[in-house]
């Protein structure tokens, strides 16, 4: 997903109504041994709610962290898994959605096939970068590769695809950006710490190994290695970093192609456009929008600057990157070694039917999710959601109405806004037609070059024509859910809403706990750091008084200030800069699920069960939502590059802002899970 999309990765939704096919029914929303209720809920309220579940669940081997949507991911998959081998058995008279799901996941499956073929369908890629004569060639192999160019900044020198028109949302236009980097962040490059000076060691280790793979003896592969981190690192300084990425109006640069060219005078990028086949956009008037013009002009002088050698040595390095884990298991595993395990932890190499069941739900994610929607998705379970998400939203109605800080012209605005978003619950109104994808019974490789070209193709088609607000970002079977602020909608995919996340067997606190603090944390994203500068047309413009504005800003600013108090691991602390719209939508969402539950229950008499309150039962299956165990090396990772904080400090940070939390659990003033000064927005 780009910039725009705040993805809320480990949420969990929950819903009241008795209509989804349980999983287990044996787990509930709030499951009270979970808890440990030797810890004060005023001291740590986290420990509090997940102590028992997290001496319980050991992280597996294969993953770096395992938390309640981690669990749900796996049960989900092993669904997806029942589909795609019955796909893949199913006759030969099959439905084309059903063939080309089978017969993908059938070659990814076929290992022994795999394991002859060695590095060999890595050959052609090879003797293309062999035969270029001069750093001209440069453009026209870039746009015509092994895999085609990113469309979200890995792959060789930079990304490019369609996006909305940040001030006329209504049309979609091209878009380049940075990219060309193997390690996950410009930032890794240059962290002088001893532990980021350990992983950039590793890292030319291991793209050392990944040469002599190709063939090349270990001297040679070495020097190669270095040549590759020297280019990267240069790359790396012309990029912005996470948090200057998160201010919009510092990504929208439109331009002409003719000065783009200017910009980049030692990229062919005439030639580029033709290759791509993006139609007008190659003329001298069509414009684009540079995401970052300084990126283009650093990678414009290394290409000046590095020998036509040294970028071949470089694109060896990122062709094989890019194939690695479609090629004999040599490959994969140097490159599970490095990005697996150095880079986050993980023990072991997941199954082969868990990665191959990946790639089918990434490449032909509609298709597979056609037969997911229709086993574990029911009508009614969409009208559940779209129950608890109109709870929410006139919950956040009132809000803005009353706010104190908002002037009334402000306010008119941000209602204007709130009733525009549209709300897509469980799985697109069309599907997505695959049919000119051509998927081979035995050609693993070939299906997920051609599937990744189907989709670069598919979103340059898109250029110059009207933005389809319909589309959506993720797959059915996905456990996540987001809000867009260009098309101005909450997204809930079917994956998500699944046990044991939520259960009928619940009461309603728990459900609004969870699913109304999900549904509310996606609807805050539509106003905060940087939602809140789109209108309800999805354009960048500022909708607000410069009173109002700065007055939103200084509570903003109160989150950033809490966050970036909260530690992680060693003495990496949270940068509240990069993580306050999550953490912003964290403290908006729970406080409107909570306003939402109370109206939705205001003429029942609420009982204790199991020992608690119902308001506490509320902030309990909240905090249980978060409930995680991580491994050390994920933790340093999620820290440079995760906007979200630790699940620890989503549920802490959250009620101690709330004095509806202080009231559940009878806090006093001083105790930690009290704020002296609470951050307050919305």
């Amino acid at each position: 997903m780009n910039w725009k999309i705040s993805a809320l990765i480990v949420a969990a939704l929950s819903a009241a109504l008795p209509v989804f096919a349980q999983h287990s029914p044996s787990e509930p929303v709030l499951d009270v041994s979970a808890m440990d209720k030797t810890i004060d809920p005023c001291v740590d309220f986290y420990t509090y709610s997940c102590g028992g579940w997290i001496k319980k669940n050991p992280i597996p081997p294969d993953q770096s962290s395992w938390g309640t949507s981690g669990k749900l991911e796996d049960e989900n998959r092993a669904q997806l898994r029942a589909i795609l081998e019955a796909a893949a058995r199913a006759s030969t008279t099959r439905d084309p959605v059903t063939q080309e799901i089978g017969d993908y996941y059938a070659s990814c499956m076929d290992e022994e096939a795999i394991e002859k073929l060695g590095a060999k369908p890595l050959a052609p890629e090879l003797d293309r970068i062999a035969r270029l004569k001069s750093k001209h060639d440069l453009a026209g192999y870039v746009a015509t590769s092994q895999f085609p160019p990113s469309l979200e900044g890995g792959g060789p020198l930079f990304a490019f695809r369609s996006d909305q028109d940040y001030k006329d949302s209504a049309q979609v236009i091209a878009e380049a950006d940075q990219g060309g980097l193997g390690l996950p962040d410009r930032d890794y490059y240059f962290k002088d710490d001893p532990k980021s000076v350990e992983l950039r060691k590793a890292y030319v280790a291991h793209v050392g190994k990944m040469f002599e793979l190709l063939g090349d003896n270990p001297a040679v592969a070495a020097a190669e290695a270095a040549t590759v981190m020297r280019i990267e690192t240069a790359l790396a300084k012309g990029q912005m970093t996470l948090v200057e990425r998160r201010d919009p109006p510092k990504l929208y640069h439109k331009m002409s192609v003719e000065e783009l060219q200017k910009l980049a005078p030692s990229f062919a990028w005439s030639d580029y456009f033709a290759k791509t086949n993006v139609g007008s956009i190659g003329s001298p008037l069509a414009t684009l929008n540079v995401v970052t013009p300084d990126y283009f002009h650093v990678m414009s002088a290394e290409i000046e600057k590095e020998t036509l050698a040294n970028w071949k040595t470089y694109l060896r390095w990122h062709a094989a990157h890019d194939a690695a884990r479609d090629l004999s298991s040599p490959f994969v595993k140097e490159n599970f070694d490095f990005y697996g395990k150095i880079l986050s932890g993980q023990q072991e190499l997941p199954p082969r039917w868990k990665r191959c069941t990946n790639d089918v739900d990434g490449d032909l994610g509609e298709a597979l999710g056609q037969a997911y929607v229709a086993k574990h998705f029911s009508p009614d379970a969409k009208q559940a959601a779209q129950k608890i998400v109109k709870e929410v939203e006139a919950a956040m109605q009132s809000e803005i109405q009353t706010l104190p800080w908002m002037s009334a012209a402000t306010k008119e605005q941000a209602l204007i806004k709130l009733h525009a978003i549209a709300n897509k619950i469980g799985y697109p109104d069309a599907w997505r037609d695959y049919s000119a994808l051509e998927i081979v019974r035995g050609d693993e490789i070939g299906n997920s070059q051609r599937a990744s070209w189907f989709e670069f193709h598919r979103q340059l088609a898109k250029i110059g024509k009207p933005v389809d607000r319909n589309e959506w970002g993720m797959t059915p079977p996905t456990v996540n859910a987001y809000y867009d602020p260009q098309k101005d909608d909450i997204n809930f995919p079917a994956g998500i809403l699944q046990p044991p996340l939520f259960s009928a067997l619940s009461d309603a606190a728990p459900n609004y706990g969870d699913t109304g603090a999900t549904m509310g944390h996606e609807l805050t994203h539509a106003f905060d750091d940087e939602g809140s500068q789109f209108d309800a047309q999805g354009n960048l413009r500022n909708w607000w008084t410069d009173a109002d504005r700065k007055e939103f800003e200084q509570r903003a600013q109160c989150v950033v200030d809490q966050y970036s108090g909260y530690p992680i691991i060693d003495d990496i602390k949270i940068n509240g800069k990069l993580t306050n719209g999550e953490d912003l939508a964290d403290l908006g969402g729970t406080l409107l699920a909570y306003l939402a539950w109370k109206e939705d229950t205001k003429d029942q008499k609420l009982e204790p069960l199991d020992g608690l309150t119902p308001e506490q039962r509320f902030f309990v299956a909240y905090g249980q939502g978060w409930c995680t165990n991580e491994r050390d090396e994920n933790k340093r990772l999620r820290a440079t590059m995760d906007p979200h904080s630790p699940e620890k400090y989503r549920a802490n940070g959250v009620v101690s802002n709330m004095n509806e939390f202080r009231a559940a659990f009878h806090c006093k003033p001083g105790q930690p899970m009290v704020r002296e000064s609470a951050c307050r927005v919305w």
